[in-house]
């Protein structure tokens, strides 16, 4: 994926068997998205700092309108598609982000995941939103996880990341898959049940 194409997610929806990604739109902003993020515990775990609403607004259009980075809002499938007249505001879980790190490379992202919602993390949610991202074209990927946040890092391993580096200054460590051909395929393997749907701004509807 080229940088000129990340904001080809604007208009898709992915479906998968845990995990429903849809774009961050602002109506995602105000209802649960400013909410979780004055948690100190998901500061702590995602290294943000608490942020006004209308700083989380400008930070949603960066992530909306910037060609070097692709973002989803998680939401829960199951909620989603099988409680009648559900709404994206009540199935939100949590987001997963992409975004280029070098301008030089433009096959180099970092990504980022977070189940904000405590009572549905260690369920695989978070995986199955990570191999989706990782099937968007790029061939090497980084992910950068605060030291105490064991499960997050326990997860990339399972994914094949491997530590490359580690911050003492800002108390992190990197990991990094290369995706080789074996790794495409396995990565195929893995996301093949996805389906990609158009999106209409706001108002997906579930299947």
């Amino acid at each position: 994926m080229q940088a000129a194409t990340m904001r080809l997610n604007q208009n898709t929806l992915l479906l998968g068997k845990k995990v429903v990604l849809v774009p961050y739109t602002s109506e995602h902003v105000p209802s649960r998205y400013h909410e979780w993020m004055k948690s100190e515990e998901l500061q702590r775990l995602t290294a943000s700092e608490p942020l006004t609403l209308e700083q989380e607004y400008a930070m949603q259009r960066s992530w909306r309108e910037d060609a070097d980075k692709c973002t989803f809002i998680v939401l829960d499938a199951e909620k989603w598609q099988t409680q009648s007249g559900a709404t994206e505001e009540s199935c939100m879980v949590g987001d997963v982000n992409l975004f280029l790190t070098d301008l030089e490379d433009p096959t180099v992202g970092e990504i980022e995941v977070m189940i904000a919602e405590p009572s549905c993390r260690g369920k695989g949610l978070g995986t199955e939103a990570v191999l989706a991202m990782l099937s968007y074209g790029l061939t090497k990927f980084e992910a950068k996880i605060g030291q105490g946040n064991e499960p997050s890092i326990r997860m990339f391993q399972k994914l094949h990341f491997e530590q490359v580096a580690t911050s003492s200054v800002f108390q992190e460590v990197t990991l990094r898959l290369t995706v080789s051909e074996s790794e495409h395929q396995w990565l195929l393997e893995q996301t093949s049940h996805v389906e990609e749907k158009p999106y209409r701004d706001g108002s997906a509807e579930p299947c």
